[in-house]
């Protein structure tokens, strides 16, 4: 099982009542927890790990994995609230209000952490990354992950972080500890590192996505350049979070998910794995919001 270990949150989304007043309506949603839907949906075989409030969006969040074929028995439960995120438009431009204090998600210890029988690879990333004491949990998890193959995504968001030092330390670790990397150019600037530098590292496989140019995939022999499907473009919500998901079930399907199998893969082994991944995130950006396909789409 593939395990994808971070946030799950409500996105309440702005909406319009019959009666033309002003509402929210509630959406599952969090860049994790998306990878593990989209993961699901393209039958490999996926599991959510993270802090699950018993109340009723914690409800829907459980639904929505259930519904994806997303294992979650591996969740934290408590009684605490939900991560809420209010969004809310001006001139098309949207603006987020976290309510993040107390809940289930950011309250997660490392006495939560779940055993890892069975389980050949851990995805992390997104904001779970920043807020303790989850994320300190996280990064503990991540280096206990023994020989299992590890994924990582940044996703930096400055506007998160209150404590860039500790931040900077904490995911400097993590990523000392990964296989793969999938990192944008804004991460890497934020971080003042490159490919190469995460490879000499000791990271295996380093993909810097690049939107409509494509993908780059550096190894410690050089660079590979996966071109981006051709696609119009309905929103972009999502879309990293299922590239990452078609790259580990492309790995799966490959029987590549294992740290010596991918240390030992070659550019041409390794491409169709990073090809699923565009292929999936073109479908996504196709449609309107965190929608990743099923494999019967591809």
């Amino acid at each position: 099982m593939i395990l994808c270990c971070g946030e799950a949150l409500i996105d309440m989304l702005p909406r319009e009542t019959t009666a033309g007043e002003s509402a929210f309506a509630p959406y599952a949603g969090g860049a994790v927890f998306n990878t593990a839907i989209a993961l699901g949906r393209l039958g490999a075989p996926a599991g959510w790990f993270g802090g699950l409030s018993t109340d009723l969006f914690g409800a829907l969040l459980a639904k929505t994995l259930t519904a994806s074929r997303v294992d979650h028995t591996r969740a934290d439960r408590s009684d605490r609230p939900t991560t809420l995120a209010f969004v809310t438009l001006t001139n098309g431009h949207a603006q987020y209000a976290f309510y993040d204090e107390n809940t289930a998600g950011r309250m997660l210890t490392e006495a939560d952490l779940p055993e890892l029988d069975g389980i050949e690879a851990l995805f992390l990333g997104g904001i779970s990354l920043v807020s303790e004491p989850a994320a300190d949990a996280y990064a503990a998890l991540c280096l206990q992950a023994a020989d299992r193959l590890v994924m990582i995504d940044p996703n930096i968001r400055p506007g998160f972080i209150a404590d860039a030092a500790r931040y900077r330390a904490r995911l400097s670790a993590m990523l000392a500890r990964a296989d793969i990397v999938k990192i944008s150019d804004e991460d890497m600037a934020w971080l003042g590192t490159t490919p190469e530098a995460l490879l000499q590292d000791g990271t295996a496989l380093v993909l810097v996505t690049r939107g409509a140019d494509g993908i780059e995939m550096h190894q410690a022999g050089g660079m590979t350049h996966v071109p981006a499907r051709k696609v119009a473009v309905v929103d972009t919500v999502g879309a990293g979070d299922t590239f990452n998901a078609g790259l580990l079930a492309g790995l799966h399907r490959a029987g590549l998910l294992t740290r010596a199998a991918l240390r030992a893969a070659t550019p041409e082994t390794l491409r169709p794995t990073v090809e699923l991944g565009a292929r999936a995130a073109a479908v996504t950006v196709s449609r309107a919001g965190a929608n990743p396909p099923w494999d019967s789409e591809l």
